[in-house]
């Protein structure tokens, strides 16, 4: 192949590629945000990575199974029950690791979530939350 030919195509596909990746982040989060605007803690739990840290009330973080995650967050929720849940920011850090910022209300509470996603056998799932 024409090298004038070839490095037209390498930058279609790379660009394809990033623009695939970001859909799919993009994706997963909106995903995410709907399972947790209905304080659904077992639908939350098809997006979590096999062992996920999770932080709450400002405690230090907890590395959980999948499995131990549904449970601490199902009893979240029923002490929370959701009013409201919005991302406020997402992006990816300098090494390209998607991240999302959102705000949960319950009951004139207010709380913080960050979440971290990786990839993971080509899935995108929260690593820590």
């Amino acid at each position: 192949m024409n090298m004038k030919k070839f490095i037209p195509l390498v930058v279609l596909v790379t660009i394809s590629f990033q623009g695939a990746l970001t859909y799919a982040q993009a994706d997963v989060i909106d995903q995410v945000k709907e399972t947790i605007k209905a304080g659904s803690a077992k639908e939350l739990s098809k997006y979590l990575n096999q062992t996920v840290d999770v932080t709450l009330d400002g405690n230090a973080p907890q590395s959980y199974s999948k499995a131990q995650a549904e449970f601490v967050f199902r009893d979240f929720f029923r002490q929370h029950p959701p009013s409201e849940f919005t991302i406020i920011h997402q992006g990816s850090s300098k090494g390209g690791q998607p991240f999302a910022i959102g705000q949960f209300k319950s009951a004139g509470q207010t709380f913080r979530v960050f979440m971290k996603i990786k990839t993971v056998n080509n899935q995108q799932l929260i690593h820590e939350i």
